[in-house]
């Protein structure tokens, strides 16, 4: 136990050299990382020399001092090694001795421990690179970690005590819809199948709960983009990797510390208009920016977003919703027959209590209405634990042949796993809301604005 703690204390010593020979030469540990290497190599090789003639604590590994030293100077401290754990899917800390982990999409409490500033010292390290906050007057804020994780914090008095911090790892298992068939999260005909969708111009929403792998399917979507279209995105949080080569990203901005110059995700959506883009790609929809995204999707720019919802007929519904909050005259007999008419597809993702990501079903909107429903068409559904053809057909068949695509062909190649057992299912409805009171018709509350 003596030599643990004395080779602790050698660990702390030898921090505290780097950390003034870093501030002494003003070294920037995020845009310097082979220099810091190299400096923390340097304090070790002169610390065990005075060692070997003076009184100092030994190093009894010096690899693990090492790494201990470099992540506490450059890294993320005691958080470094999970966030370098490639099983690690998210990390959460609900207070200083409680630190969590999700892996295989199930959760650990780990070793861990933290002290209140040592917490607070973390996230203001790891905002340093985003240009972001969290104060009195903004205690929450979203950002992305250099290695492109996302970081969420809120602070007291919102929550009770404590910081509360979340930082869900971007591990990008797949890149393209061939590594997702790999993967099983879908079936290789219907990855076909969405890559011809994509090229051929079609407007697709990707949906699921959360941790479902929205954002990776949105990617593997985008890396069927034809390379010569010029793609924007907008994002809260930078997220998307695309490999697209004519490609800018755009993403959300808090307000400043007079609470001036925020950027909201609905303003990102009408400034990409703006740039001659051939695709749109919103990271996700939450809020009333769904009204300025379905407008340019039923002007005939096509596009692509993320949503949470439960399944393909909630987001449906769900996106009916979003764009009432924008208030501004809008009514859901506008929002209805502009959701059927511009959205053609809706991609739902599932994640299974083992951790597994699946494609649940594939829908069309055929753009038929009645009333306040949506005519909906599955195209795959689930059947045990496959992906089969259902009975739906995609719209703009002729979109697929401009775009050299054999469509028949393509939804033939799945046949012999159609699902033949649901004949009724060909049409479903999406509905809004029941009308049972005025409180539950959000619309009626907004067209009672209008003029």
């Amino acid at each position: 136990m003596a030599v643990r703690g004395d080779w602790m204390d050698a660990t702390s010593l030898i921090e505290g050299e780097v950390r003034e020979l870093v501030r002494r030469h003003s070294l920037d540990p995020v845009e310097e990382p082979t220099r810091i290497r190299q400096l923390v190599e340097d304090v070790l090789s002169e610390y065990e020399e005075r060692a070997l003639t003076s009184d100092l604590p030994p190093i009894v590994d010096r690899a693990t001092t090492a790494r201990l030293v470099h992540d506490a100077v450059a890294g993320f401290g005691a958080l470094q090694r999970h966030l370098d754990d490639p099983s690690v899917e998210e990390i959460w800390i609900n207070e200083p001795g409680r630190v969590f982990i999700a892996r295989n999409g199930r959760s650990e409490l780990t070793t861990t421990i933290l002290t209140a500033d040592g917490v607070a010292d973390l996230v203001e390290r790891m905002l340093k690179s985003s240009g972001r906050r969290v104060d009195l007057s903004t205690p929450f804020v979203d950002a992305m970690l250099p290695d492109g994780s996302r970081l969420h914090v809120v602070i007291p008095d919102v929550t009770r005590a404590h910081w509360s911090v979340n930082i869900r790892k971007f591990v990008l298992s797949a890149a393209s819809l061939d590594e997702m068939v790999a993967l099983s999260t879908i079936t290789a005909p219907a990855a076909a199948f969405l890559e011809a969708a994509v090229a051929s111009g079609l407007n697709i929403i990707v949906a699921g709960g959360t941790q479902a792998g929205k954002t990776t399917m949105l990617n593997c979507l985008g890396s069927a983009i034809p390379g010569r279209e010029r793609v924007i995105s907008c994002e809260e949080v930078f997220e998307l990797k695309l490999r697209a080569p004519d490609w800018v990203a755009m993403q959300t901005r808090q307000a400043n510390l007079e609470g001036t110059g925020e950027i909201r995700l609905r303003r990102l959506v009408k400034e990409a208009l703006r740039m001659r883009p051939d695709r749109i790609i919103v990271g996700e929809v939450r809020q009333e920016e769904a009204l300025d995204l379905l407008i340019a999707l039923n002007s005939g720019l096509p596009g692509m977003c993320s949503l949470h919802a439960n399944s393909a007929r909630e987001a449906v519904t769900k996106l009916c919703t979003l764009p009432l909050l924008a208030g501004e005259n809008v009514s859901h007999a506008f929002v209805v027959p502009t959701v059927a008419a511009s959205v053609d597809l809706v991609v739902h993702l599932s994640k299974d209590a083992h951790g597994r990501r699946r494609v649940t079903e594939i829908v069309a909107l055929p753009g038929r209405t009645e009333g306040d429903v949506i005519e909906i068409a599955q195209i795959y559904r689930t059947r045990g634990n496959t992906l089969v053809r259902a009975e739906g057909y995609p719209p703009h068949a002729e979109r697929f042949a401009q775009a050299g695509y054999d469509l028949p062909g393509l939804l033939a190649a799945s046949d012999h796993d159609r699902d033949y057992g649901h004949s009724h299912s060909h049409v479903e409805r999406a509905a809004l809301p029941e009308r049972a009171s005025l409180g539950e018709r959000p619309w009626l509350e907004i067209r009672g604005g209008e003029g």
